[in-house]
């Protein structure tokens, strides 16, 4: 009930908030469930969480296969990453349950000629050109100050290859211009919502969150977005419990190990991190893989 009252006033932060409170209950009741986390997928999507999103409605499908709104909002994911193929296979299963569902029909014909179109944008970008990607924050610096967090604003350089989804990063109400609408969100109550890169370097993959609030745990995160397999995670490695964090001190040429139980404040405030462009970023590994033995190797690593 607090999170659709949060909801009705366009608070999806504090919306989300509340229903993973709801689902960390764990009452024991499918449909209840289903709807918590159907609802949970409303306020990702609204976010711009898209990926999010699509596991909370897959989730949700699972506990009661014909919840039409999940199905509604995983179709509504789908198009929104591009993914037409999948977004019609979700459209003609709800119109199984409901021919008429306006919305269904509706998204079913747009999906079939973006298809047909060849209307195709990649979702993951190419790693290295998201490590190149370039932004301008506009902030009050008091925000950042009374919160110990330190911002590093680079140059624009119009040669520069920039990924056009991260063009521009910023704080809501002192400048806006992202072609994604990626910016730092501040809420009525004084918090930071922030967008967030998360890098793979082993797979060469990438996942973008909009909204990641300063208080909210890396792990929650983790359990959401890894709630389902990657389809590049052909070895299923990278589950929630089986992922190690890090961020670069690139002056020093250094790791530094995160603590999935800290939340995005407490990794903020650590004395070597630095925030580029407006937007934080962490690399993710599978624990004690090939294939992170060898990144490490040579580097001076802070482990936990």
């Amino acid at each position: 009930n607090e999170g659709n009252e949060y909801f009705k006033e366009k608070d999806y932060g504090r919306a989300l908030a509340a229903y993973s409170e709801g689902l960390r209950r764990r009452c024991g009741d499918a449909e209840l469930d289903a709807v918590l986390l159907t609802n949970r997928a409303a306020a990702h999507f609204h976010l711009g969480n898209y990926r999010s999103s699509l596991n909370d409605a897959i989730q949700a499908k699972k506990l009661k296969p014909t919840h039409l709104k999940a199905i509604i909002r995983g179709a509504l994911c789908h198009m929104e990453l591009k993914n037409f193929v999948e977004a019609i296979a979700w459209c003609e299963e709800g119109l199984e349950i409901d021919s008429k569902e306006k919305k269904l029909v509706e998204m079913r014909a747009k999906a079939d000629k973006l298809k047909l179109g060849g209307t195709f944008l990649e979702t993951q970008t190419d790693f290295s050109s998201r490590r190149k990607c370039q932004g301008r924050a506009e902030v009050d610096s008091d925000l950042l100050w009374e919160r110990n967090i330190k911002l590093v604003l680079e140059p624009s350089d119009e040669e520069e290859e920039v990924s056009d989804g991260l063009a521009e990063l910023s704080l809501d109400g002192f400048h806006s211009g992202s072609a994604t609408g990626a910016k730092v969100q501040l809420d009525a109550d004084g918090s930071l919502s922030w967008p967030v890169l998360f890098l793979y370097p082993e797979h060469e993959q990438t996942d973008f969150t909009v909204a990641f609030h300063e208080s909210s745990r890396f792990i929650d995160h983790l359990m959401v977005m890894f709630a389902e397999l990657p389809p590049w995670d052909l070895e299923k490695k990278y589950l929630p419990n089986n992922l190690e964090l890090y961020f670069e001190d690139e002056e020093r040429e250094e790791m530094y190990e995160v603590n999935p139980e800290h939340t995005l404040l407490q990794v903020l405030q650590h004395e070597r991190y630095f925030v580029k462009a407006g937007t934080p970023t962490v690399l993710v590994f599978a624990k004690r893989s090939p294939f992170s033995k060898k990144y490490f190797s040579g580097k001076k690593v802070h482990r936990l």
